[in-house]
């Protein structure tokens, strides 16, 4: 896949993907105000289903995607005691050309986030 950003997401405590987990891209402008990219919540594959998937809206510069881990944890009725809330990952698309896959596999007590193949 060629441009764009994708977001993945993986309650690896419970080994299912996160679907339902709200998620958003922001391009973080120099003068400090973010601009918006995408939004949505995580599908039944576990991936953002979005446009962003294939360069829609993306620029070069600073984003930070945000997931709403403590948000999924409560809908979801799971007995994690709220430890983590919004879970945000910095990054910089340095070449719209290239895909950005953002795998996030997290537990009620932590996370882990990288740039994925």
């Amino acid at each position: 896949m060629a441009g764009g950003i994708s977001l993945h997401a993986v309650d690896v405590a419970r080994g299912r993907v996160a679907q339902g987990m709200a998620v958003r891209i922001d391009r973080l402008r120099p003068d400090g105000t973010r601009a918006p990219v995408a939004e949505g919540r995580i599908g039944p594959q576990g991936m953002l289903d979005h446009p962003v998937t294939t360069g829609a809206g993306v620029e070069e510069g600073e984003h930070e995607a945000v997931f709403d881990v403590g948000g999924f944890y409560a809908a979801t009725g799971h007995d994690a005691p709220g430890f983590l809330g919004l879970v945000p990952f910095r990054f910089v698309v340095f070449d719209v050309a290239q895909h950005y896959h953002l795998p996030l596999k997290f537990t009620p007590f932590g996370f882990s986030l990288y740039r994925g193949a």
